[in-house]
């Protein structure tokens, strides 16, 4: 109900404002819908914040029920196990007093100690089923658990990836993808984004590094290759930026066209092997 009333808010509100301001629509700077973005996606956070706490309720009462159900089953089967062999020491007691074959303190012994084997194996019998229950349920629990961790992460480094979409400031988004890496340190791809928004800030030697990194994580990420070789570049290490150019276009084709654009390849220009390479794209 939520999405609908910030969707017809969305397509509602211009038109009103537009037509209480239409003397003043000349003054306007910034796009009126911004702020609804942003509470849009605030409100997204907040619904999947509310839906996660919600499954781990749900989680937690089905695995207390789930145990105490099990438990109520072992004690109700134990139970009358046991009242079934009373009733048959019961009557093998009195036939055999009837048929004089022992007496009958021999018979309450050999019963006393028939009655403790049959208990302590039932016993441990059922001791040895709880545990391999408990131990389904608490492996059950942990996979649970780790899958609501998983998308707690999945969604917080989701939204941050839209606010550095939104952040026009290279140092804002820096600190977007600082925090990409302190949830998932071996995000590659937040690597990458933070070493290209580097090098536009003349952070060559860094972005350099987190290049690095991000191939040592995946050798066969294109885009890694790709932005290494613009810090070769910027630091005019000709051989190097060319043969990390080559593997980054081996691993993507969709990289050839950007051979034109790309502005930190100024320094390749002249560079005959760097022209070979534009002429087949």
């Amino acid at each position: 109900m939520s999405k609908l009333f910030l969707a017809l808010t969305f397509l509602i509100m211009p038109f009103v404002l537009f037509s209480k301001n239409t003397n003043k629509a000349d003054t306007i700077q910034e796009p009126l819908f911004k702020p609804f973005i942003e509470r849009y996606i605030l409100d997204e956070i907040k619904s999947l914040r509310q839906e996660n706490l919600s499954l781990r309720a749900q989680v937690t009462k089905q695995i207390s029920e789930a145990k105490l159900e099990s438990s109520d089953r072992a004690i109700e089967y134990t139970t009358s196990t046991i009242n079934n062999i009373f009733y048959i020491i019961t009557a093998a007691a009195s036939l055999l007093v009837l048929l004089g074959w022992r007496s009958l303190n021999d018979i309450k012994k050999s019963l006393k100690i028939d009655m403790s084997k049959k208990i302590q194996t039932l016993t441990l019998d059922y001791e040895k089923r709880l545990q391999q229950i408990e131990v389904k349920m608490t492996e059950r629990s942990k996979v649970i658990i780790e899958t609501q961790q998983n998308i707690t992460e999945t969604n917080s480094i989701h939204s941050l990836w839209l606010r550095a979409g939104l952040e026009k400031s290279d140092e804002d988004k820096i600190l977007i993808y600082d925090e990409i890496l302190n949830i998932k340190p071996n995000d590659i791809e937040a690597m990458t984004y933070k070493a290209d928004t580097l090098l536009e800030i003349g952070e060559v030697r860094w972005a350099l590094n987190l290049s690095n990194s991000a191939i040592e994580h995946d050798d066969e990420y294109a885009l890694a290759y790709w932005q290494r070789a613009c810090a070769y570049a910027k630091l005019d290490k000709q051989d190097e930026a060319l043969k990390d150019i080559k593997t980054a276009l081996e691993l993507s084709d969709t990289l050839q066209d950007e051979l034109h654009n790309e502005k930190h390849f100024e320094n390749l220009h002249n560079n005959k092997l760097f022209k070979l390479l534009i002429s087949h794209s």
